[in-house]
C-alpha cells in the first residue's frame, strides 16, 4: 500500500545510506574493507506536511496502524504524494531498485496548528525484504 495523501510533502529530508561495509584494522595500523552485499540499505526519509486538514493528517495514523506500525514495509509507487515535487529521479526515493522497501521508523508526530488544521511529520527507513 502507497502512501495515503497524495500532495507534495513541504519539507523532505533524505539520507541515501550505504552499502555493507565492514573494516578490519591489524595491529601494524593496516586496514581491510570487505564488502558484505551488493545492496544499499539504510536509506532515511522525513516528511513533513505543513497545514494540512486533519482528514489528511488521521490518513498517516490509519496508514501506520494498517502496517502494524514500524513492522509492515511498502514500496513507493512513481505517483506517490511522498515523491511530488522532488525534482530528481523517482528510483531514488522509491528504493525498489536496491531491494528495499520503506517502513515507518516511528509513529507519524501530528501537532495542531489551529481547529481542523495540522502539521505532520514521519519518518521513513529503508529495509531489505528479498
Amino acid at each position: 500500500m502507497d502512501y495515503p495523501i497524495k500532495h507534495a510533502p513541504s519539507a523532505r529530508q533524505f539520507d541515501a545510506g550505504d552499502f555493507p561495509v565492514k573494516q578490519y584494522r591489524a595491529q601494524d595500523g593496516m586496514s581491510v574493507r570487505i564488502l558484505y552485499g551488493s545492496k544499499r540499505t539504510g536509506q532515511q526519509l522525513t516528511l513533513q506536511y505543513s497545514a494540512i486538514p486533519d482528514v489528511d493528517a488521521e490518513q498517516f495514523i490509519e496508514h501506520y496502524i494498517e502496517q502494524k506500525g514500524t513492522f509492515g514495509a511498502w514500496a513507493m509507487t512513481l505517483t506517490a504524494g511522498a515523491r511530488r515535487g522532488w525534482g530528481g529521479d523517482y528510483e531514488t526515493l522509491g528504493v525498489v531498485a536496491s531491494g528495499n522497501r520503506w517502513r515507518y521508523a516511528e509513529a507519524p508526530k501530528i501537532t495542531s496548528v489551529y481547529p481542523g488544521v495540522s502539521n505532520v511529520s514521519i519518518a521513513l527507513l529503508a529495509v531489505l525484504v528479498d
